[in-house]
């Protein structure tokens, strides 16, 4: 059996972000509880081709690299903080 494996993404534009802290909190209290590995991104690891992206393909091998750990987690955790009442948008568009 494969370790289990729960992955943050924070969409916050910002580094330190409070919110990526808030996120690998709440990865790394997550992957205790359950034995799992871990693992935490910014919005902006996915680099600059994933606001030109229509699908997995457009991304850089780098950013896909990123997309196919969060498609693989077991546990998916998401923040963003919000402006002007709404999301990032670059977190509206990877979502």
């Amino acid at each position: 059996m494969s370790k289990k494996l729960v992955v943050g993404l924070s969409g916050n534009l910002t580094r330190p972000s409070k919110t990526k802290a808030f996120v690998s909190h709440i990865v790394g209290q997550a992957a205790e509880s359950i034995g799992a590995a871990s693992a935490v991104f910014d919005i902006e690891d996915l680099g600059a081709s994933l606001p030109q992206a229509r699908r997995l393909g457009d991304l850089d091998p780098a950013a896909r690299n990123i997309v196919e750990r969060l498609l693989g987690a077991d546990i998916l955790v998401a923040g963003s903080p919000t402006f002007k009442g709404s999301y990032t948008g670059l977190f509206k568009h990877f979502f």
